[in-house]
Order: C-alpha cells, then sequence, then structure tokens
C-alpha cells in the first residue's frame, strides 16, 4: 500500500490543471491521477531559487526541456499502445518492467523528475531532518554525516545515467539504492524495491553546466537545496 501511495502521489502532477507545490508532494492525496495526456507542472521556486548548488541556467534546461521531452515521448508512446489507453503515470510506473522502453523511460523520467523538484527547496528553506527520521538515519547509518557519506558513494559509484534515492524499503528499514536511466525503486524492475523519499538525478544534465565532470562536488552541494520537512513527511507518510 505504501508503494501505491508514493505513485500515486507523484501521479497528481499529471492533471492538465498547473499543480501546486502542495499538490506535487500529496502522498494521501484525494485526487485520482488523470491518463494521457500528461503535463508538465511549474516548478515550486523559482528557477534561480536553489543558487548558488544549482544554477539558474540548469534549472531551466532540466525542467522546461529535459522534463518536458520526457512528458512528450510518454504522452506518444502512451497514444501509439491502444492497450495503455486510461493508464495512470502511477500504474505505467508499477509496471514499467513490462512495458515498451519508450513507455518505461520516459513515464520514470516524468515520475522522477516530479518527485526531485518537490524535495528540493531554497537554501534558506531546506530545514533538518525531523526528530523521527534523524533518529532513523541515525540508528542505520551510524549519523547523518554517515549517511550522506554513504549517500554520496552510492551517486558516484552509478555508472552513467541514474539515480541515487534514499527509500524505506518493504522491510520498513531505511536503504540506500542506486537505479539506472529512469528507473525507480517503486518499478516492478527495480532491484531493490521501496518508497523513495528522497531522491538526486546524477545525469550528467543535472549538473554538468556547473560541475562539468564533477558528479562528487555535485552531490556534496546539493544538500544545501534538500527539503528535510518534506523528505520528513515523506518518511512520516511512509511508516504510516
Amino acid at each position: 500500500m505504501r508503494l501505491i501511495a508514493s505513485l500515486l502521489a507523484v501521479g497528481a502532477v499529471t492533471s492538465p490543471a498547473p499543480a501546486q507545490p502542495a499538490q506535487i508532494t500529496q502522498t494521501a492525496s484525494p485526487a485520482v491521477p488523470v491518463a494521457a495526456p500528461f503535463t508538465l507542472a511549474p516548478l515550486p521556486y523559482p528557477v534561480d531559487a536553489l543558487e548558488p548548488a544549482i544554477d539558474a541556467q540548469t534549472m531551466t534546461i532540466h525542467h522546461g526541456r529535459h522534463h518536458q521531452a520526457y512528458v512528450d515521448n510518454l504522452n506518444k508512446a502512451v497514444a501509439a499502445d491502444p492497450t495503455l489507453k486510461g493508464q495512470t503515470l502511477a500504474q505505467l510506473v508499477a509496471r514499467a518492467g513490462t512495458l515498451p522502453a519508450a513507455v518505461r523511460n520516459n513515464a520514470g523520467g516524468h515520475w522522477n523528475h516530479s518527485f526531485f523538484w518537490a524535495t528540493m527547496a531554497p537554501p534558506a528553506e531546506a530545514g533538518q531532518p525531523s526528530p523521527e527520521l534523524a533518529d532513523a538515519i541515525t540508528a542505520r547509518f551510524g549519523s547523518l554525516d554517515a549517511f550522506k557519506a554513504q549517500f554520496k558513494a552510492a551517486g558516484t559509484a552509478r555508472f552513467g545515467s541514474g539515480w541515487v534515492w534514499l527509500i524505506v524499503g518493504t522491510d520498513g528499514k531505511l536503504a540506500i539504492t542506486s537505479t539506472p536511466n529512469q528507473d525507480n525503486p517503486l518499478m516492478d524492475a527495480a532491484e531493490v524495491k521501496g518508497t523513495p523519499i528522497l531522491g538526486n538525478d546524477v545525469w550528467e544534465h543535472a549538473y554538468y553546466l556547473k560541475y562539468q565532470n564533477r558528479r562528487a562536488d555535485y552531490l556534496d552541494g546539493w544538500w544545501q537545496v534538500v527539503n528535510w520537512p518534506e523528505v520528513s513527511r515523506r518518511y512520516a507518510a511512509a511508516r504510516r
């Protein structure tokens, strides 16, 4: 049920009306996500709001071109396959391993990026983990700093393009995992399954304009803009 709730949470941004930030992150939203055509929701902050960790030009291109391309290509792929008519983003992601690459990659790209934008915030609003999440991180990884080091190691070790995640696993415990391309831990094809509560995009388009090939520096700088109140909310929802 937790996995389904997480899929529905980001699936809700696919409604034709532009979603507000709270709708992007609503885990228990009463709204039923609509099917294609999917749309791109606006960023929940200005494109320069994550400076200096992520520059405005990267945000503009990443959101307005890369994410938009995933949305456009997903709509094309779904329209070309009558068996997918009426499928929500949540449904497509959940069974991604059984679907053509064009659907799997673009549905994942749409879901992952919608999640990504919502779990970041301007540095002044980034906050700290809730006491419950902080305790869980310490219990699982030793300390917040140790967690960040392990998360960075997983992100730098991902060969080529992909994502690194903090999840609540199917056993209810926190875990760090990494997925290739636009896969995520909610997919049936995921090596390690669970509910994502934090994720970072380690495709080069996420950092190359500012950091060039220095992915490790990008992973270090990114902590300045992690939206810990939102991550903490997701953790609490995943534990229900």
